[in-house]
């Protein structure tokens, strides 16, 4: 077998099998097989794309080039929640610890940011002492204790992907939703887990702009989890604003402990609640499996409204009790976070300076496009443009105004922090050309656009 014959039968649109797959990949991690034939691999892929059955076949030699935890031994149901990546896209650091709280265990494997989009474990690194990197014999203890531990991709969890990720982002291949698909879901069934809950962005801040590529990923990824039998649903939310007040990763934090203490903006407290419902659904419905291993559970055809109100209701009982903030408190201290910065934010690292963005009209905030938010939160420091990039952890921007607020010109609509002034301006412009004014109210944004299951 050679690469080159596998390069050539790929762009001229044939299907692949899996030896020809697994001599690839695993070829690639040996370094038996050049980086430049992989590359080649990897844009033919993207021309000619790949079937449903490439991609499933794809997401498993990926996911054999490294180790697959056994949790079979935790009694609750193991539900997992991934996003797709988007702008103040903080809900995993709430949803999180409040799941565990329900009585769910989360083990959840987790990214850092690149380019506009923000990562979890750059938000979770800005609370001092806290740790993203640990082993899987650490990652299992804390589950066991708390129910809940994230940490980032090892050397031991899909290696493949890990690898190709790196390749894909130099060769222009990232946005294919067949490559990304296996890369995300190569990960997520390493984590040992019974059901999975997607969010799938779309709009301006996510990799998917449109409904109709935000549905065609939505279906890969649910296909793919459900053929491995774990129970998977995606829900499709909206990412053509920023999520929350807040972007930036002390900033971010600081607007959780507001969240987990009953205080969130309607649109992250309804992406929350939405997801997490879906994750004690899942739970419910995967428990009859946890006695008896060799049950099939069946893949959910319908839903549920009453059981997923009353599952959003729990959620909203433990915010209100305390319950999920005492779960969050306990989360951040058996990874070795101070869990002080609930009652005294201040520990958080911050910006030694600050700039006001003022509206350069007025009227009626059509919305705040998330893409250049993000960006301009990227230039001040609190993102990446390059994997090596470092993270200043108090740059960022708190929102004054969103959609539907009314506002006159010179009002302050957005405020920037940030500790290095070198591209200060360009963040600042991108920032007054993202705040879109009308003359009339802008219609209702549903932040819930579809669910795939």
């Amino acid at each position: 077998m050679y690469a080159y014959d596998i390069i050539k039968k790929k762009r001229d649109g044939e299907c692949l099998n899996k030896e020809e797959l697994q001599f690839l990949i695993k070829g690639y991690l040996t370094e038996e097989v050049p980086d430049y034939q992989v590359s080649a691999f990897l844009m033919a892929s993207f021309l000619r794309g790949l079937s449903e059955e490439e991609t499933i076949l794809l997401t498993d030699v990926m996911l054999h080039t490294g180790q697959i935890l056994d949790l079979t031994e935790m009694d609750d149901p193991r539900i997992d929640k991934h996003s797709t990546g988007g702008v103040g896209d903080k809900v995993s650091i709430i949803l999180a610890p409040l799941i565990a709280a329900a009585g769910v265990t989360v083990p959840m494997i987790s990214g850092r940011g690149l380019g506009h989009t923000g990562g979890t474990l750059d938000k979770l690194a800005s609370i001092p002492g806290f740790r993203t990197e640990m082993s899987i014999a650490d990652f299992r203890n804390i589950l066991w204790e708390t129910g809940v531990a994230m940490m980032g991709q090892t050397d031991d969890i899909a290696p493949a992907d890990k690898k190709l990720y790196a390749l894909r982002d130099v060769t222009a291949t990232v946005e294919s939703i067949p490559l990304i698909t296996s890369s995300i879901m190569s990960k997520k069934l390493a984590e040992g887990l019974n059901g999975l809950v997607l969010d799938v962005k779309v709009g301006s801040g996510a990799f998917m702009k449109t409904m109709e590529d935000a549905e065609a990923l939505a279906a890969a990824l649910t296909n793919t989890g459900n053929h491995f039998g774990v129970r998977t649903v995606a829900v499709i939310t909206d990412m053509d604003e920023p999520l929350g007040r807040t972007v930036g990763n002390s900033l971010e934090i600081r607007e959780c402990i507001n969240a987990l203490k009953g205080r969130a903006d309607k649109d992250l407290i309804e992406v929350t609640l939405t997801l997490g419902a879906w994750m004690l659904y899942l739970a419910d419905w995967v428990e009859k499996a946890v006695d008896n291993p060799r049950t099939v559970v069946p893949r959910i055809t319908a839903i549920d409204e009453g059981a997923l109100s009353e599952k959003r209701a729990e959620l909203e009982e433990l915010i209100d009790s305390g319950k999920a903030l005492e779960s969050f408190m306990e989360f951040v201290e058996r990874q070795g976070g101070n869990s002080e910065i609930v009652a005294n934010p201040a520990l958080l690292p911050g910006a030694a300076h600050i700039k006001q963005v003022q509206a350069v009209s007025g009227g009626y905030i059509q919305r705040v496009d998330a893409g250049k938010v993000g960006t301009a939160s990227m230039l001040l420091g609190a993102g990446r443009q390059r994997l090596e990039d470092r993270i200043d952890h108090g740059a960022g921007i708190i929102l004054n105004r969103k959609s539907g607020d009314t506002v006159q010109e010179g009002d302050t609509v957005a405020v920037l922090h940030y500790n290095d002034e070198t591209n200060l301006a360009e963040a600042s412009q991108l920032m007054e050309e993202a705040f879109e004014v009308g003359t009339e109210p802008p219609g209702s944004k549903k932040m819930i656009k579809k669910v795939i299951l």
